[in-house]
């Protein structure tokens, strides 16, 4: 199958008109004022696409607090999408209440970049976060043989939410990051005039300036 390539990041994220087990969505317009987070797997009823479902599931208040919807992808029917989350139900007892995405002829997953054809026909594990105005702020890529990390989306849903704001960039492992802990970092200046400017600004906002391009603050919780 040929790649008809995939949105970049800062772009308005293309509408999809697409059948889920919900009924009839049409992506990002149905989610006006609302995050939300589309991801794809390679299959209904295989054990790795099971326990990443399960997880969504598992979160999806946490998602819910932070305006964020979930949204899964295969290149399966809607029958299959619905056996699926039955078998979940039955059998581990936790209720997939987000759509699923029937793509069967895999035309979303091509525009998305989502089929990889040097890992077969199916798609890959792809994360793709779209912000409440419609904008792809963040891609992920996952191989068949490794899950991801549910905890690791959230805690970029939030980076993501906290930087727009507060105006700030969000370290490493934030808000556990080993240097800084909770705290957030300044954006660098741009100019030599901001440069000079950063210091004040900066104690002034209460922050700790260490240099021009590298200061941070703790945000009011």
């Amino acid at each position: 199958m040929e790649n008809t390539g995939m949105p970049m990041l800062g772009a308005k994220f293309p509408t999809l008109e697409v059948t889920t087990t919900h009924g009839a969505l049409t992506l990002p317009e149905d989610y006006k004022g609302k995050w939300f987070v589309l991801f794809s797997h390679p299959s209904d009823f295989t054990p790795v696409c099971t326990t990443e479902f399960v997880g969504f599931a598992q979160a999806q208040e946490e998602f819910d607090e932070l305006n964020t919807k979930l949204v899964g992808l295969s290149i399966d029917g809607v029958t299959s999408h619905l056996k699926w989350v039955e078998w979940i139900k039955e059998n581990i007892g936790v209720d997939v209440k987000f759509p699923i995405i029937a793509d069967e002829l895999g035309r979303t997953a091509l525009k998305l970049g989502m089929v990889h054809d040097a890992v077969g026909t199916s798609t890959v594990r792809s994360v793709f976060i779209v912000d409440d105005k419609g904008v792809l702020r963040l891609i992920m890529y996952y191989p068949m043989d490794v899950a991801r990390s549910i905890a690791e989306i959230l805690r970029a849903v939030r980076g993501l939410q906290m930087a727009d704001i507060n105006e700030v960039v969000i370290p490493e492992n934030w808000p556990n990051n080993k240097i800084l802990g909770d705290a957030v970092l300044y954006k660098p200046a741009k100019t030599v005039e901001d440069a000079l400017k950063q210091k004040e600004r900066i104690e002034k906002d209460g922050g700790t300036y260490v240099d021009w391009w590298y200061s941070y603050k703790k945000l009011d919780k």
